[in-house]
């Protein structure tokens, strides 16, 4: 918990910045479903096969996927590496220092990065890619300026490029304004199965984040519905004991 609690205060300054750095470009919300277990466990491969490799999600195990209809057979079979457990923690082998090496600072650890940032943030930045030869792996986004971290997915996406149009300002200046995405370089899914891919991967995201929010929003109704009966007989004892008061 101290390590938890830790990690998000180190978090929050650089989740300011990117969440209230500028608008979110392209501004889609995702149609997430906790309670839609395909999507869940096509988002829980996805992350595994893409992302794992670099970003871990140390603050859950890998018994969590049974939660929603990975069996432990398929678990050991095609997502569990080969010598961990179920039991164990979700953690990457590369070292802190290697990544601050490779990428200019670590990974961070993804498994609040949903509650963190929001659904609708991580959503659009993992569509947001587009090629920029200035950068160090010759990619930007929309999302976060000048990220550091390289575009994973073009094989599946393809590369694209972002389309600006220069407005000038009241006062004499310009700015530049984004207009779109043009593909230069199909990827191996098209954008509508592109888009329903990192759908799935931020649904799964936002499981792990928050595993207890169905279990937390059932019980919610529950104590609404008991609180609602306990409203009527309340108010028929107050009427009983209030009837011969005038």
């Amino acid at each position: 918990m101290k390590q938890l609690i830790f990690a998000l205060a180190l978090l929050a300054p650089f989740t300011v910045h990117a969440a209230g750095g500028g608008p979110i470009v392209p501004n889609d919300k995702p149609n997430i479903d906790l309670t839609n277990q395909a999507s869940l466990q096509r988002g829980a491969n996805y992350f595994v096969s893409y992302c794992l490799n670099c970003h871990s999600l140390q603050y859950e195990r890998w018994q969590r996927f049974e939660e929603f209809g990975i069996t432990e057979d398929i678990l050991r079979t095609t997502l569990l590496p080969a010598s961990a457990k179920k039991g164990d923690l979700m953690t990457v082998a590369m070292r802190p220092i290697d990544g601050e090496a490779w990428f200019g600072a670590p990974p961070p650890d993804l498994t609040l990065e949903t509650r963190l940032r929001g659904t609708h943030w991580v959503y659009n930045y993992m569509r947001a890619f587009y090629v920029d030869e200035s950068r160090p792996f010759g990619v930007n986004n929309t999302v976060y300026d000048k990220v550091g971290m390289p575009h994973v997915l073009w094989e599946l996406q393809g590369l694209q490029k972002a389309i600006f149009e220069t407005v000038e300002n009241s006062n004499g200046s310009t700015h530049e304004v984004f207009q779109g995405f043009e593909i230069v370089q199909p990827g191996k899914l098209t954008p509508a199965e592109y888009d329903a891919m990192v759908l799935d991967m931020v649904n799964f995201m936002a499981y792990i984040a928050e595993p207890t929010k169905l279990k937390s929003q059932r019980t919610g109704i529950f104590v609404l519905i008991f609180l609602g009966i306990l409203f009527i007989f309340s108010y028929l004892l107050k009427k009983e004991y209030w009837k011969d008061i005038h």
